[in-house]
């Protein structure tokens, strides 16, 4: 068996999207560990603008620089990152070698996870503008080593907005989370849509652009990679529950390939700013990660949980 058969998601860029306060980074922490745990080189990308504490999670005692500041800074502070729905042209150097990078804007755990930093919006004063520029950073940021591939994770901030500046474009698989809500379950089918659009050679909105943008803009959409939506049940109670949401999920399609269960050590870690530390008899981050496998090999989300173990 060669190598990518073994870690077929080596070099993948895998993004977590989902309604707030869905658990989006409680996922991203415990996928991180279970990928770690099967040999992965994981690196996190923190591009939500908003939230604060992930690296306390992943037992780091200071958040690394970020990186809005080491690619130049905001356009609308004068810097060189610009919003990826004004202007979609690439970010420069974007191909990121961490052996390269300046030890300040990375950080690593005791577990060998490594943690960036996009940029926190409350950060650059009142009036900064918006976080499209993090946006671009999310969407554009290739993670390398000199002799490995890295599998990157990408915790965005809640809501459509990111996907809606083509964040989805560059992602191999996106991850919704869905928690015990009716919004939760919407969401879901939303991006599913949307992905389905892409992927149907859907353009994004343009008439705001010139002709050399608009251009560049329909191209990205076009070369889009990703290859389908995956759903993850978070903070789950009981069976009941559970059996709820899956039956409403699959009325639209949608199967999860893994449950979180509802975890009060969960809580009061991020509570209390300590290392996330799940319940070790929890097999839900292990199935999500044979369901992830799954799905590469066979290049498609009708993966059933059971059929990934």
């Amino acid at each position: 068996m060669s190598a990518n058969e073994m870690l077929p998601l080596d070099g993948k860029r895998i993004g977590v999207l989902g309604k707030g306060g869905c658990g989006k980074s409680t996922v991203v922490v415990l996928l991180a560990k279970a990928l770690k745990r099967r040999g992965y080189k994981v690196c996190i990308l923190d591009a939500d603008s908003t939230n604060v504490g992930l690296h306390r999670a992943l037992g780091l005692e200071r958040s690394p620089a970020p990186l809005i500041d080491y690619y130049g800074g905001m356009v609308f502070s004068g810097g060189r990152v610009t919003c990826p729905v004004d202007d979609p042209t690439p970010l420069a150097d974007a191909n990121v070698f961490l052996a390269e990078l300046p030890a300040e804007y990375y950080s690593r755990n005791e577990e060998g996870i490594y943690l960036l930093v996009g940029g926190k919006i409350a950060e650059k004063g009142p009036g900064a503008g918006c976080d499209g520029p993090i946006s671009k950073i999310a969407r554009d940021l290739r993670i390398k080593g000199r002799e490995d591939h890295t599998l990157t994770l990408i915790d965005f901030k809640a809501g459509f907005e990111d996907s809606a500046r083509g964040v989805l474009t560059s992602l191999d698989w996106a991850i919704e989370i869905v928690d015990p809500t009716t919004a939760a379950m919407q969401m879901a089918v939303n991006l599913k849509e949307m992905v389905k659009q892409i992927r149907a050679g859907q353009p994004p909105a343009t008439r705001h652009l010139d002709a050399g943008l608009a251009e560049l803009a329909k191209r990205i959409f076009k070369e889009a990679r990703i290859k389908g939506v995956l759903v993850v049940l978070n903070r789950i109670p009981d069976e009941e529950v559970e059996s709820y949401i899956k039956e409403k999920l699959k009325q639209s399609g949608l199967e999860p390939i893994g449950t979180i269960h509802e975890d009060p050590s969960i809580t009061t870690s991020w509570l209390r700013g300590t290392p996330l530390r799940a319940d070790e008899s929890s097999k839900g981050p292990e199935q999500i990660v044979n369901a992830l496998e799954a799905a590469e090999r066979s290049g498609s989300v009708s993966i059933h949980p059971s059929e990934a173990a």
